[in-house]
C-alpha cells in the first residue's frame, strides 16, 4: 500500500494534467509535425515514435520530428507553422483515456473537485476541455501562461489550489511527466505517476518520486480510495 492508499480520507481535490493523463492527445499533436514533414519531401513519422515527445509540445515534436532544436534559428517560424496547424485541428482525434470517465463520475459522486492544470496555453486548454465535455464540470482549466510560471514550477498548482479553496496538502496531483511530479510536490501536493501516459524517453516513470504509480486510469479509484459508482 502506497502513502495515498494509506490516507484515512479522501482528498479534497484530485488535479490532472491534460495531454498524456486526462486524454489521449498525441494524434492531434503529432499530425502538424507531420503535415510540415510532408510538405518538406518527407514520409510521415509512425504515431509512436513521436507519442513520447508529445509531452513537449512543439518544442518536442519539432527536435522529434524535423531535427530542429529550440536553439536552431529556423525554431520559431518552425514553431508558429506547427501551432497554427495545430489550433486549426485540436480535437480531431484527442479522447478521454479508457477509464477516466468513471475516474470522474466517480470523483463527482463523492464530492472530490478536480480540475486540469497544463503547460498548454488556456487558451488551447479550456475549448479541448469544452469539446471533450469537461470544462462545465471541472473546478479549474489552468494552462502554462495562466500564472507567471509554468511546471515544474508549482505556482499552477498553487493557483489551482487557491481557486478551489483548497489546502495543497488536501490535492492530489496526476501526470504523466517528471515536470508534473516536481511540480506537485513543491507545491506540497501527494502525486501520482501516470505511466500510461506520454512520459518521455529520459527518466522512467517509477524514478519520479512520485506517492503512487498507476498504469492504467482505472488504477485511479483504488489508489484514491473511490467508491465504486454504478452505471
Amino acid at each position: 500500500m502506497n502513502a495515498i492508499e494509506r490516507r484515512s480520507t479522501l482528498p479534497a481535490a484530485v488535479f490532472f494534467d491534460l495531454d498524456g493523463t486526462l486524454a489521449d492527445s498525441a494524434a492531434d499533436l503529432a499530425a502538424p509535425v507531420n503535415a510540415m514533414r510532408v510538405t518538406r519531401g518527407l514520409e510521415p513519422m509512425p504515431l509512436e515514435l513521436l507519442r513520447p515527445f508529445a509531452s513537449h509540445g512543439a518544442r518536442g515534436l519539432i527536435g522529434q520530428g524535423l531535427g530542429i532544436g529550440s536553439d536552431d534559428p529556423a525554431y520559431e517560424a518552425l514553431r508558429q507553422d506547427f501551432l497554427n496547424r495545430y489550433e486549426s485541428a485540436m480535437v480531431v482525434h484527442t479522447r478521454i483515456f479508457d477509464g477516466m470517465t468513471e475516474v470522474l463520475d466517480a470523483l463527482d459522486a463523492a464530492g472530490v473537485r478536480w480540475g486540469v492544470v497544463s503547460n498548454k496555453v488556456e487558451r488551447y486548454v479550456r475549448p479541448i476541455m469544452a469539446a471533450l465535455g469537461l470544462l462545465e464540470r471541472s473546478a479549474t482549466a489552468i494552462g502554462g501562461d495562466t500564472t507567471p510560471f509554468a511546471k515544474p514550477h508549482p505556482e499552477p498548482l498553487l493557483h489551482a489550489s487557491r481557486i478551489t479553496g483548497v489546502s495543497p496538502s488536501d490535492c492530489i496531483y496526476v501526470g504523466d511527466d517528471v515536470r508534473d511530479i516536481e511540480a506537485g510536490k513543491a507545491a506540497g501536493m501527494m502525486t501520482i505517476a501516470a505511466a500510461y501516459g506520454f512520459c518521455g524517453e529520459a527518466l522512467p516513470p517509477h524514478e519520479w518520486g512520485a506517492d503512487a504509480l498507476i498504469r492504467h486510469p482505472a488504477e485511479l479509484q483504488t489508489v484514491l480510495r473511490l467508491p465504486m459508482t454504478r452505471g
